[in-house]
């Protein structure tokens, strides 16, 4: 005897398409903060890549080695381009690096945060005021400092569907033991997104 047939589902092309492209396919992304391959920076970045985007890493100073230690542990290595956000000659120079391969930046993840030791854990009357600038300073003014010099290029991304800034931070309604400052720089980088 001949088993009867079964019919079975024959995907549409459209079907087949969707399993062949990633949501950020073309997309291209500069993402800040990856220190660690534990980091969420990490995560957004190696999502970021299966999903088809094309993306560069920022890191600054002494933890650019961590950056780039990090990046060779991503699905396909980024290039690591060094921006220190208090520093607005290495901004400029990010600026227009990122203007020499990218045409447009369609994303950008600021997942930065500084403080030094005096602003956390010793209250908050240990720390000077240099230190607490700094640590609002790279912690959210510097949203604003990223903004302003890749907005050129966020904008040519704007013309053809936007472009999209995306800030990591947490619940600012809480009280961190310890957080002190860092915690009040936080809350100002979530007020600003």
């Amino acid at each position: 005897p001949v088993p009867p047939k079964i019919p079975t589902c024959t995907p549409t092309l459209s079907h087949s398409l969707y399993l062949l492209m990633g949501l950020l396919d073309g997309k291209r992304l500069l993402i800040t903060g990856v220190l660690t391959d534990s980091s969420l920076a990490f995560a957004v970045a190696k999502q970021a890549q299966q999903e088809g985007a094309e993306i560069i890493l920022s890191g600054a100073g002494r933890a650019l080695s961590l950056t780039q230690r990090a990046a060779r542990k991503l699905p396909s290595e980024p290039e690591v381009l060094e921006i220190d956000v208090t520093a607005e000659d290495q901004l400029t120079s990010a600026g227009a690096a990122l203007a020499r391969r990218w045409d447009r930046l369609d994303g950008l993840l600021h997942a930065i945060g500084f403080a030094p030791p005096s602003c956390l854990g010793s209250g908050m009357f240990t720390a000077n005021w240099d230190d607490v600038s700094l640590a609002i300073n790279v912690s959210a003014y510097s949203l604003k400092a990223l903004i302003e010099v890749f907005r050129p290029l966020l904008a040519k991304a704007g013309q053809d569907g936007g472009a999209s800034v995306v800030g990591l931070d947490f619940d600012a309604a809480v009280a961190w033991p310890i957080y002190d400052w860092m915690g009040v720089a936080k809350a100002a980088l979530e007020s600003l997104t």
